[in-house]
């Protein structure tokens, strides 16, 4: 059995008790990062007086270079002997994070697997967010070079959907100096270090948000929502708008074909 166990955001209190047996209970845990799992099941013994025996399990290194290593005939007979779990660094595993491999070798090897749910950073900043929006678009980090931003981030800005982003402290002013330059009245909103002691949110145009950042301290993770672009709908055209359109009569036949589903050749005579 694989067991995919999200862990806190930041705050250590929102761990759940399921995913606190998933990890009491494993005796081979995946990590991202080792040392930070470790760290974290330190602090779950020490704060939340949980006993977790780290000294009796199995960890081993999972991250984005090395997953496909875990889909192995090796592995496969692993997770259907072992009570394994997976863990990424902070979060859900698979979201902007590495697990869905794993959860497809599972499928189709028919290896028993569950997911928890826990604390999710776009989540929680969606409903931060008061953006009253049912439908959102979640991408993730954009490309790190400035050269293959441009292109996704106005295609983004442009869309009927939320836009969630996350960015790194590095990148926070270059993306909403992009943001800016592409719209100065796009309507944002943005939170850094969620759930943590240093949480902070801001909402409003693009352009105010700017000014208040000149005091602001970037470090930390963020979480960037994009508004959405309200969709224009036009009226449908009709088969006479087609006939008035100054195009030769075989053009509007073909057209009318289609919209008609009449043969061209009967179309074109009645033109």
């Amino acid at each position: 059995m694989l067991t995919f166990v999200p862990t806190p955001i930041g705050n250590l209190e929102d761990i759940s008790f399921r995913s606190l047996n998933a990890l009491k209970d494993a005796e081979l845990i995946l990590c991202e990062d080792t040392r930070v799992t470790k760290q974290l099941l330190n602090l779950i013994n020490q704060k939340l007086n949980f006993p977790i025996d780290t000294q009796s399990k199995q960890f081993l290194s999972v991250h984005s270079h090395n997953e496909e290593k875990y889909t192995s005939n090796e592995f496969l007979l692993t997770f259907k002997e072992k009570n394994c779990a997976y863990v990424s660094d902070a979060g859900m595993p698979c979201v902007s994070d590495p697990g869905a491999i794993l959860v497809d070798f599972c499928i189709k090897n028919e290896i028993s697997y569950d997911v928890i749910p826990g604390a999710n950073a776009l989540l929680t900043a969606y409903a931060m967010s008061g953006f009253n929006q049912k439908e959102f678009l979640f991408y993730g980090f954009l490309p790190h070079k400035a050269g293959n931003r441009k292109s996704p981030l106005y295609d983004l800005m442009n869309s009927e959907y939320l836009i969630i982003l996350y960015e790194s402290p590095h990148r926070i002013m270059q993306l909403l100096e992009e943001i800016n330059a592409l719209n100065p009245s796009k309507e944002i909103f943005l939170v850094k270090e969620l759930t943590k002691m240093y949480q902070k949110s801001f909402k409003g145009k693009i352009c105010d948000i700017l000014e208040q950042f000149k005091t602001v301290d970037t470090r930390g993770e963020w979480v960037v929502i994009l508004s959405s672009v309200e969709k224009k709908e036009g009226e449908n055209l009709t088969i006479e708008d087609i006939k008035e359109l100054s195009l030769p009569p075989k053009q509007k036949a073909k057209i009318l074909a289609k919209m008609t589903g009449k043969s061209i050749k009967e179309i074109y005579e009645t033109l």
